[in-house]
C-alpha cells in the first residue's frame, strides 16, 4: 500500500506541476483551476489514498462501479462528479452520491434528475454537456447537445427544484471541425460559457481537458480539469 501511495503521490504532484505551469503560462490564479480525478475501474483504496493526499474531487462514469465504491467511501471529505453518459433508469442511483452530473444533455434527464433530488432532499449540480462534433443542433457520439441546445436545456434546469445549473462540459471530439483541435474546441466551450452567464451568472464551471490536454483547456479558461491516467496510470485492459 505505501508503494502504491508513493506511486500516487507523486504522480500527483507532476500533475499539480503542471496545472500550475498552465495557470502561469496563461496569467491565471493556480487557485482558478480544479483538479478532479477521474477515478473510474481504480479501486475504493486508491480513492481512499487520494483523499489522504489532498483531492477533494473525484469524478466516475458508471453507476454500477461508483456506487459501491462512493459508499465505500462516504466518510471522506470528497465531492464525488458523475460524468459519463446517464440513462435515466441511474438516476436514482447516481443522486445518492453524486454532489455535480456533469454529462447533463437532454430534457428527460433534467426532469428525472429533478423528480429523484427533491424526493432525496438533495440539491444536484449539472453541467451542460456541450458536443462540438455534433453541428449546431445534432447529439455528440460520446452524448452532450450541440450548441443551439444549451440555452433551452439551461433554462430547463435553472428553472427545476433540486437541482443547480453550475456551468458547461465538454470532451475534446474526435470528429468534425474541432478533432485534433483541442484549444479551438476549448475556445469554443469558453464562448459558449459567456453566452450562458449572461442570463445564468452563477454557472461559471467549465469543465474541460484530461491527462493529454489539460494545458489547452488551462489556457482556454477552464475552472475544472478531468484528469485520469496521468494520475492513477494506465487503465487496466487498456494497454
Amino acid at each position: 500500500m505505501s508503494n502504491r501511495k508513493d506511486e500516487l503521490a507523486a504522480n500527483l504532484a507532476k500533475v499539480n506541476r503542471r496545472i500550475a505551469e498552465a495557470c502561469a503560462a496563461a496569467g491565471r490564479p493556480r487557485e482558478e483551476v480544479t483538479l478532479i480525478v477521474v477515478t473510474k475501474t481504480y479501486p475504493a483504496s486508491d480513492v481512499r489514498i487520494l483523499s489522504e493526499l489532498g483531492v477533494l474531487h473525484v469524478a466516475e462514469n458508471r453507476d454500477q462501479d461508483a456506487a459501491p465504491k462512493a459508499a465505500e467511501c462516504a466518510d471522506l471529505p470528497l465531492s464525488w462528479h458523475f460524468v459519463g453518459q446517464l440513462q435515466t433508469n441511474k438516476v436514482r442511483s447516481v443522486v445518492g452520491y453524486a454532489d455535480v452530473v456533469q454529462s447533463v444533455d437532454r430534457a428527460r434527464l433534467v426532469t428525472a434528475l429533478s423528480k429523484e433530488a427533491v424526493r432525496q432532499e438533495r440539491e444536484t449540480g449539472c453541467l451542460i454537456q456541450v458536443a462540438l462534433d455534433a453541428g449546431e443542433s445534432g447529439r455528440g457520439e460520446r452524448g452532450g447537445v450541440g450548441p443551439a441546445g444549451i440555452g433551452e436545456l439551461a433554462d430547463l434546469v435553472a428553472r427545476s427544484e433540486g437541482l443547480r445549473l453550475d456551468g458547461l462540459m465538454t470532451v475534446a471530439p474526435l470528429t468534425g471541425e474541432y478533432a485534433g483541435r483541442q484549444r479551438a474546441a476549448f475556445d469554443r466551450l469558453m464562448d459558449l460559457s459567456t453566452d450562458l452567464r449572461r442570463t445564468h451568472p452563477a454557472a461559471t464551471m467549465v469543465s474541460a481537458g484530461m491527462s493529454a490536454d489539460l494545458e489547452q483547456a488551462v489556457a482556454a479558461g477552464a475552472t475544472h480539469v478531468r484528469v485520469g491516467t496521468a494520475v492513477l496510470g494506465v487503465r487496466p485492459g487498456l494497454g
